[in-house]
Protein backbone atom coordinates (compact mmCIF):
# COMPACT_ATOMS: atom_id res chain seq x y z
CA UNK A 1 0.00 0.00 0.00
CA UNK A 2 1.49 3.80 -0.86
CA UNK A 3 2.43 5.95 2.31
CA UNK A 4 0.14 8.53 3.02
CA UNK A 5 2.70 11.90 2.02
CA UNK A 6 1.82 14.76 4.10
CA UNK A 7 2.75 18.26 3.27
CA UNK A 8 2.81 21.15 5.57
CA UNK A 9 3.31 24.41 4.44
CA UNK A 10 4.41 28.15 5.23
CA UNK A 11 6.35 26.86 8.63
CA UNK A 12 8.14 30.46 9.02
CA UNK A 13 9.47 29.56 12.36
CA UNK A 14 10.29 26.21 12.14
CA UNK A 15 8.54 25.30 14.89
CA UNK A 16 5.15 22.88 13.45
CA UNK A 17 6.94 19.88 13.69
CA UNK A 18 7.20 20.11 17.69
CA UNK A 19 3.66 21.94 17.98
CA UNK A 20 1.83 18.59 17.78
CA UNK A 21 1.99 14.82 17.96
CA UNK A 22 2.53 14.04 14.04
CA UNK A 23 4.16 10.81 14.84
CA UNK A 24 0.41 9.54 15.83
CA UNK A 25 -0.07 9.64 11.98
CA UNK A 26 0.70 6.63 9.48
CA UNK A 27 1.87 8.66 6.77
CA UNK A 28 5.55 10.66 5.55
CA UNK A 29 5.50 14.51 6.43
CA UNK A 30 7.51 17.02 5.28
CA UNK A 31 7.19 20.36 6.61
CA UNK A 32 8.36 23.42 4.30
CA UNK A 33 9.54 26.20 6.21
CA UNK A 34 10.06 28.80 3.09
CA UNK A 35 7.22 30.07 1.18
CA UNK A 36 6.93 28.30 -1.63
CA UNK A 37 5.27 31.34 -3.60
CA UNK A 38 3.71 31.07 -7.21
CA UNK A 39 1.14 28.39 -8.36
CA UNK A 40 3.25 26.96 -10.56
CA UNK A 41 6.30 26.59 -7.71
CA UNK A 42 2.88 25.52 -5.24
CA UNK A 43 2.23 22.67 -8.01
CA UNK A 44 5.09 21.52 -8.31
CA UNK A 45 5.90 21.02 -5.17
CA UNK A 46 2.79 19.41 -3.59
CA UNK A 47 2.34 17.16 -7.02
CA UNK A 48 2.60 14.27 -5.09
CA UNK A 49 0.86 14.79 -1.59
CA UNK A 50 -2.07 13.23 -0.36
CA UNK A 51 -2.88 16.04 2.31
CA UNK A 52 -1.60 19.42 2.94
CA UNK A 53 -2.00 21.35 6.28
CA UNK A 54 -2.28 24.91 5.49
CA UNK A 55 -1.44 27.78 7.52
CA UNK A 56 -4.59 30.12 7.71
CA UNK A 57 -4.12 32.28 3.87
CA UNK A 58 -0.91 32.24 3.53
CA UNK A 59 -0.67 30.09 0.50
CA UNK A 60 -3.95 30.58 -1.85
CA UNK A 61 -5.61 27.39 -2.95
CA UNK A 62 -8.22 28.75 -6.21
CA UNK A 63 -9.77 26.34 -8.60
CA UNK A 64 -6.55 26.28 -10.99
CA UNK A 65 -4.31 25.07 -8.50
CA UNK A 66 -6.84 22.40 -6.59
CA UNK A 67 -7.29 21.30 -10.41
CA UNK A 68 -3.86 20.34 -10.96
CA UNK A 69 -3.11 18.46 -7.57
CA UNK A 70 -4.48 15.19 -8.80
CA UNK A 71 -2.89 13.18 -5.81
CA UNK A 72 -4.93 15.73 -2.74
CA UNK A 73 -7.56 14.20 -1.28
CA UNK A 74 -7.53 16.33 2.20
CA UNK A 75 -6.79 20.06 2.78
CA UNK A 76 -6.20 21.21 6.50
CA UNK A 77 -6.26 24.92 6.97
CA UNK A 78 -5.95 26.30 10.59
CA UNK A 79 -8.72 28.19 11.47
CA UNK A 80 -12.27 27.78 10.63
CA UNK A 81 -12.47 30.58 8.07
CA UNK A 82 -10.10 30.86 4.80
CA UNK A 83 -10.76 33.32 1.94
CA UNK A 84 -7.75 31.97 -0.04
CA UNK A 85 -9.37 28.42 -0.25
CA UNK A 86 -12.13 27.85 -3.16
CA UNK A 87 -14.50 25.59 -1.18
CA UNK A 88 -16.70 25.08 -4.26
CA UNK A 89 -14.04 23.99 -6.43
CA UNK A 90 -12.31 21.25 -3.83
CA UNK A 91 -15.68 19.94 -3.55
CA UNK A 92 -15.93 19.60 -7.12
CA UNK A 93 -12.32 18.21 -7.47
CA UNK A 94 -13.15 15.36 -4.22
CA UNK A 95 -10.61 17.18 -2.11
CA UNK A 96 -12.33 17.46 1.65
CA UNK A 97 -11.25 20.75 3.56
CA UNK A 98 -11.41 21.04 6.96
CA UNK A 99 -10.75 23.50 9.60
CA UNK A 100 -9.26 23.57 12.97
CA UNK A 101 -10.30 25.79 16.37
CA UNK A 102 -8.82 29.35 16.60
CA UNK A 103 -8.47 30.61 19.85
CA UNK A 104 -8.28 34.30 18.14
CA UNK A 105 -7.43 36.25 21.41
CA UNK A 106 -3.51 36.59 20.25
CA UNK A 107 -4.30 38.59 17.65
CA UNK A 108 -6.73 40.94 19.92
CA UNK A 109 -3.97 41.38 22.25
CA UNK A 110 -1.78 42.41 19.74
CA UNK A 111 -3.91 44.78 18.29
CA UNK A 112 -4.16 46.35 21.59
CA UNK A 113 0.02 46.23 21.62
CA UNK A 114 0.02 48.04 18.89
CA UNK A 115 -2.08 51.43 20.15
CA UNK A 116 -0.22 51.65 23.14
CA UNK A 117 3.16 51.49 20.85
CA UNK A 118 1.35 54.00 18.74
CA UNK A 119 0.45 56.57 21.70
CA UNK A 120 4.11 56.67 23.39
CA UNK A 121 5.69 56.60 19.92
CA UNK A 122 7.79 53.69 21.30
CA UNK A 123 9.47 53.08 18.05
CA UNK A 124 11.04 56.18 17.74
CA UNK A 125 12.05 56.30 21.40
CA UNK A 126 13.58 52.47 21.36
CA UNK A 127 15.61 54.01 18.23
CA UNK A 128 16.47 56.98 19.89
CA UNK A 129 17.93 54.92 23.05
CA UNK A 130 19.50 52.80 20.79
CA UNK A 131 21.62 55.23 18.62
CA UNK A 132 22.96 57.10 21.71
CA UNK A 133 20.09 59.69 22.73
CA UNK A 134 17.76 59.95 24.93
CA UNK A 135 13.65 61.34 24.78
CA UNK A 136 12.65 62.38 21.28
CA UNK A 137 8.82 62.92 21.36
CA UNK A 138 5.81 63.55 23.17
CA UNK A 139 3.51 60.58 23.61
CA UNK A 140 -0.51 61.29 24.60
CA UNK A 141 -2.53 59.23 27.46
CA UNK A 142 -4.88 56.34 26.65
CA UNK A 143 -6.94 57.53 29.73
CA UNK A 144 -9.62 59.17 28.29
CA UNK A 145 -9.18 58.80 24.67
CA UNK A 146 -11.86 57.50 22.12
CA UNK A 147 -10.96 53.79 20.58
CA UNK A 148 -13.62 53.34 17.72
CA UNK A 149 -13.83 49.72 17.13
CA UNK A 150 -15.09 48.75 13.62
CA UNK A 151 -16.92 45.17 13.82
CA UNK A 152 -17.82 43.88 17.37
CA UNK A 153 -17.16 40.01 17.39
CA UNK A 154 -15.17 38.40 19.49
CA UNK A 155 -12.21 39.77 18.50
CA UNK A 156 -13.39 43.31 18.34
CA UNK A 157 -15.25 42.89 21.49
CA UNK A 158 -11.90 41.80 23.48
CA UNK A 159 -10.37 44.72 22.33
CA UNK A 160 -13.08 47.09 23.24
CA UNK A 161 -12.44 45.43 26.89
CA UNK A 162 -8.70 46.33 26.79
CA UNK A 163 -9.63 49.72 25.82
CA UNK A 164 -12.10 49.94 28.91
CA UNK A 165 -9.71 49.10 30.97
CA UNK A 166 -6.94 51.62 30.24
CA UNK A 167 -9.88 53.87 30.67
CA UNK A 168 -10.72 54.58 27.04
CA UNK A 169 -14.04 55.49 25.65
CA UNK A 170 -15.08 53.05 23.19
CA UNK A 171 -17.56 53.31 20.74
CA UNK A 172 -18.54 51.02 17.86
CA UNK A 173 -20.10 50.49 14.76
CA UNK A 174 -20.40 48.28 11.85
CA UNK A 175 -23.06 47.81 8.73
CA UNK A 176 -25.28 45.59 10.85
CA UNK A 177 -24.38 46.11 14.38
CA UNK A 178 -27.07 46.60 17.21
CA UNK A 179 -27.51 48.42 20.07
CA UNK A 180 -28.25 44.99 21.76
CA UNK A 181 -24.91 43.89 21.41
CA UNK A 182 -22.64 47.35 21.83
CA UNK A 183 -25.05 47.36 25.42
CA UNK A 184 -24.22 43.77 25.88
CA UNK A 185 -20.45 44.47 25.49
CA UNK A 186 -20.67 48.06 27.37
CA UNK A 187 -19.73 50.51 24.67
CA UNK A 188 -22.01 52.87 22.67
CA UNK A 189 -23.12 52.83 19.65
CA UNK A 190 -22.37 55.47 16.68
CA UNK A 191 -22.77 55.85 13.34
CA UNK A 192 -20.37 55.38 10.17
CA UNK A 193 -18.71 58.79 10.52
CA UNK A 194 -19.17 59.70 14.05
CA UNK A 195 -16.39 57.06 14.48
CA UNK A 196 -14.24 57.97 12.24
CA UNK A 197 -14.49 61.70 13.46
CA UNK A 198 -14.80 61.29 17.04
CA UNK A 199 -12.17 58.65 17.31
CA UNK A 200 -8.48 58.93 18.23
CA UNK A 201 -7.79 55.52 17.31
CA UNK A 202 -9.50 53.38 15.30
CA UNK A 203 -9.56 49.42 15.08
CA UNK A 204 -10.73 46.87 12.23
CA UNK A 205 -12.15 43.82 13.03
CA UNK A 206 -14.39 42.56 10.06
CA UNK A 207 -14.65 39.73 8.43
CA UNK A 208 -13.33 40.04 4.68
CA UNK A 209 -16.05 39.73 1.91
CA UNK A 210 -17.34 41.66 -0.60
CA UNK A 211 -19.33 44.06 1.23
CA UNK A 212 -16.03 44.93 3.93
CA UNK A 213 -13.71 45.09 0.90
CA UNK A 214 -12.25 48.43 0.17
CA UNK A 215 -14.99 49.92 3.08
CA UNK A 216 -12.22 52.39 4.75
CA UNK A 217 -10.68 54.34 1.68
CA UNK A 218 -9.66 58.48 1.50
CA UNK A 219 -13.25 59.13 2.34
CA UNK A 220 -13.48 57.62 5.34
CA UNK A 221 -9.97 58.48 6.47
CA UNK A 222 -10.75 62.22 5.84
CA UNK A 223 -13.56 62.29 8.26
CA UNK A 224 -10.52 61.13 11.38
CA UNK A 225 -8.49 64.03 13.22
CA UNK A 226 -5.01 64.61 12.64
CA UNK A 227 -3.57 63.61 15.87
CA UNK A 228 -5.58 60.05 15.14
CA UNK A 229 -3.99 56.69 14.58
CA UNK A 230 -5.27 53.57 12.10
CA UNK A 231 -4.72 49.80 13.22
CA UNK A 232 -5.28 47.35 11.00
CA UNK A 233 -4.80 43.40 12.18
CA UNK A 234 -7.98 41.84 10.22
CA UNK A 235 -7.82 41.78 6.34
CA UNK A 236 -5.55 43.95 4.45
CA UNK A 237 -8.24 44.61 1.37
CA UNK A 238 -10.41 46.18 4.47
CA UNK A 239 -7.99 49.55 4.17
CA UNK A 240 -7.25 50.76 0.78
CA UNK A 241 -3.17 50.59 0.74
CA UNK A 242 -2.86 53.96 -1.40
CA UNK A 243 -5.45 56.10 0.31
CA UNK A 244 -3.22 54.86 4.08
CA UNK A 245 -0.33 56.00 2.51
CA UNK A 246 -1.14 59.34 1.03
CA UNK A 247 -2.96 59.94 4.14
CA UNK A 248 0.35 59.49 6.93
CA UNK A 249 2.60 61.05 4.33
CA UNK A 250 0.71 64.11 3.92
CA UNK A 251 -0.37 64.50 7.78
CA UNK A 252 -3.85 63.70 7.56
CA UNK A 253 -3.79 61.40 10.43
CA UNK A 254 -1.02 60.60 12.76
CA UNK A 255 0.24 57.33 11.73
CA UNK A 256 -1.28 54.05 11.34
CA UNK A 257 -0.06 49.94 12.41
CA UNK A 258 -0.94 47.16 9.98
CA UNK A 259 -0.42 43.77 10.44
CA UNK A 260 -1.51 42.60 7.05
CA UNK A 261 -0.94 42.79 3.53
CA UNK A 262 -2.58 42.87 0.06
CA UNK A 263 0.44 40.78 -0.57
CA UNK A 264 2.57 38.25 1.95
CA UNK A 265 5.22 38.30 2.39
CA UNK A 266 5.33 41.91 1.54
CA UNK A 267 7.56 42.60 -0.98
CA UNK A 268 10.77 43.86 -0.35
CA UNK A 269 10.64 47.05 -2.22
CA UNK A 270 7.07 47.82 -0.36
CA UNK A 271 6.66 51.39 0.38
CA UNK A 272 4.82 50.56 3.70
CA UNK A 273 8.45 48.96 4.35
CA UNK A 274 9.89 52.08 4.77
CA UNK A 275 7.08 54.88 5.53
CA UNK A 276 8.13 56.12 8.98
CA UNK A 277 4.55 56.26 10.34
CA UNK A 278 3.45 53.36 9.68
CA UNK A 279 4.35 50.84 12.35
CA UNK A 280 4.56 47.26 10.37
CA UNK A 281 4.00 44.04 11.67
CA UNK A 282 4.62 40.80 9.48
CA UNK A 283 1.10 38.85 10.00
CA UNK A 284 1.95 37.93 13.67
CA UNK A 285 -1.88 38.64 15.27
CA UNK A 286 -2.04 34.49 15.87
CA UNK A 287 1.46 33.83 15.85
CA UNK A 288 2.12 32.60 19.34
CA UNK A 289 3.42 29.02 20.59
CA UNK A 290 0.13 28.55 22.26
CA UNK A 291 -2.41 29.21 18.95
CA UNK A 292 0.40 26.83 17.32
CA UNK A 293 0.20 23.57 19.13
CA UNK A 294 -4.00 24.16 19.13
CA UNK A 295 -3.69 24.48 15.16
CA UNK A 296 -1.42 21.56 14.17
CA UNK A 297 -2.87 19.52 17.42
CA UNK A 298 -6.35 20.07 15.68
CA UNK A 299 -4.81 19.37 12.23
CA UNK A 300 -3.66 15.88 13.46
CA UNK A 301 -6.97 15.34 14.74
CA UNK A 302 -8.25 16.31 11.59
CA UNK A 303 -6.33 13.91 9.61
CA UNK A 304 -6.78 11.06 11.72
CA UNK A 305 -10.66 11.81 11.27
CA UNK A 306 -10.21 11.31 7.91
CA UNK A 307 -8.07 8.62 7.77
CA UNK A 308 -10.92 6.74 9.89
CA UNK A 309 -13.65 7.73 7.24
CA UNK A 310 -15.18 10.26 9.49
CA UNK A 311 -14.00 14.10 8.61
CA UNK A 312 -14.49 16.32 11.11
CA UNK A 313 -14.54 20.15 11.10
CA UNK A 314 -15.43 20.26 7.25
CA UNK A 315 -15.75 23.23 5.92
CA UNK A 316 -18.28 23.42 2.85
Amino acid sequence: MTTIKIAVLDDYQGVAEHSADWGRLDAEIEFFGEHLGSRDVVEARLADFDIVVAMRERTPFPRELLESLPRLQLLVTTGMRNAAIDLEAAANAGITVCGTPSPGHATAELTFGLVLSLSRGLLDEIASVRSGGWQSGLGRDLRGATLGVIGLGRLGAQVAGFGQAFGMNVVAWSENLTAERTDEVGVGLVDRKTLFADSDFVTVHLKLSERSTGLIGAEEIALMKPTAFLVNTSRAPIVETEALLEAVRSNRIAGAAVDVFDVEPLPGDHPIRTEPRILATPHIGYVTAETYRIFYEAAVEDIEAWQEGAPTRELT
